[in-house]
């Protein structure tokens, strides 16, 4: 069987009148030459009874139990992938018709083995929003970890090689996989660009990430991994200075939900990276001397 030029990696849990915009941006490529892998999460029999009305040969579902771990889900499609470079898409986004073929020719003649590309964000119903667009390029480390560069996962196309060197998604990042593999892949090769809105991300309340004391934990655990991967005294200067950063938010964030041990623990944990920062110390100061004051009980955010 030939091999498609490119894979697409597409994890799916419910939410289908969005993925049926993703699907239906995929079969409108001008380039033809594709596999769609789309991995289902367990999803509702609504959605699953969709994706079994998918004849085209070039789509393939993978029928998985419920994860809920989108990096867990990625591989499992990335596993089954055979075209020498994979894209990603989401259930929720989608793409510009030409999206496939500027990309696959730009990384053909750029010498670079991924890139991303611009984008454009729209509304639940697909009114267009206003974003900043900051076009990033090259060997970034640290705009990656700080998450300056704004990489967009549906707007990636990577070697598949290059996908397999790095190990692909670290399952155990739960929010900011992305960002996390993109750090493994830039200490690889340069990021390369195509400065193009080639693809559509859609903003609404339905999303897998949240904010608040749970965000800051795995922004913690980005930068724990970041430390470890950086060859570059500068990177490795820069990830301190966002631990140092990080901590001191963590600490607020766990105090402000009631979860005081948590806030103790985060203080210990987090004196090697912090102790030198004025604003490390200041929000552990704040933090502990709401730790010392009697609970009054949980505030609104943790009982939401």
């Amino acid at each position: 069987m030939k091999r498609p030029a490119v894979s697409i990696v597409l994890p799916v849990y419910n939410r289908l009148p969005y993925l049926r915009d993703s699907v239906a941006s995929v079969l409108a490529q001008t380039c033809a030459d594709w596999e769609l892998l789309i991995a289902d999460d367990g999803s509702d029999e609504e959605t699953r009874a969709y994706l079994r009305t998918q004849v085209d040969p070039r789509i393939r579902v993978l029928w998985l139990p419920h994860l809920g771990n989108p990096g867990a889900v990625r591989n499992a499609a990335l596993a089954e992938a055979r075209a020498d470079h994979v894209a990603f898409l989401d259930s929720d986004d989608y793409w510009r018709p030409a999206k496939l073929a500027r990309q696959l020719e730009h990384l053909r003649t750029s010498g670079v083995r991924w890139s991303h590309t611009g984008y454009e964000c729209v509304g639940p119903q697909g009114d267009p929003l206003a974003h900043r667009w900051i076009p990033s390029r090259g060997s970034i480390f640290r705009d990656i970890v700080s998450m300056r560069a704004h990489i967009a996962l549906p707007t990636v196309m990577a070697e598949r090689a290059l996908l397999e060197e790095a190990g692909g998604f670290d399952a155990g990042q739960v929010q900011h996989g992305d960002y996390e593999l993109w750090l493994r892949l830039v200490l690889r090769g340069e990021l390369g660009l195509l400065d193009e809105p080639l693809a559509v991300v859609r903003n609404h309340r339905d999303h897998y990430t949240r904010g608040g004391a749970w965000a800051l934990r795995w922004k913690r655990r980005l930068y724990e991994k970041a430390q470890s991967l950086a060859r570059d005294p500068r990177d490795r200067a820069a990830v301190r200075t966002l631990r140092a950063r990080n901590a001191g938010d963590l600490m607020r964030a766990e105090v402000a939900d009631g979860r005081r041990a948590a806030a103790r623990q985060t203080f210990v944990a987090t004196f090697a990276v912090g102790w030198w920062r004025p604003r490390w110390w200041a929000s552990a100061a704040l933090a502990l001397l709401r730790v010392r004051r009697p609970a009054a009980g949980p505030s609104p955010r943790a009982m939401a």
